[in-house]
């Protein structure tokens, strides 16, 4: 039967980019990517460094690839506070995987002083 062979369902960021992409349709891009891959993020947060089980290992390489998908198109987004919003988008996603160290370094890429304090506000271990 091939209702259970579904295979591999297709990710957002996983869909071809008809470059050149604007700058507010990339910011679009980037949100939605992290908001699709917010619940894989949190899962892999919650692995406390224990042994991964397959499941927990797709969500792991999930989580991966929304971030650097994301990371990918928001280095091309020429417009900084629309950069610096993705940017935060990013580290938001980032610290809800419990990636403190990813996060650290793009939140360092935040240029724009009220993203910087709003992202600080809400993750006070970027601090650090």
């Amino acid at each position: 039967m091939r209702w259970f062979d579904k295979g591999r369902r297709k990710e957002i960021w996983d869909e071809e980019i008809q470059w050149p992409l604007g700058d507010i349709e990339a910011a679009h891009r980037i949100r939605d990517i992290c908001r699709s891959a917010l619940d894989s993020a949190e899962k892999t947060g919650g692995l406390a460094g224990g042994p991964v089980s397959k499941k927990d290992q797709h969500e792991v390489e999930r989580y991966e690839h929304a971030a650097k998908a994301a990371m990918e198109i928001a280095i091309r987004i020429s417009d900084d506070l629309l950069r610096d919003s993705s940017v935060r988008h990013i580290v938001n996603l980032c610290v809800k995987a419990n990636d403190l160290r990813t996060a650290r370094i793009l939140f360092r890429a935040i240029q724009a002083v009220s993203i910087r304090e709003d992202a600080l506000n809400e993750h006070p271990a970027l601090r650090e």
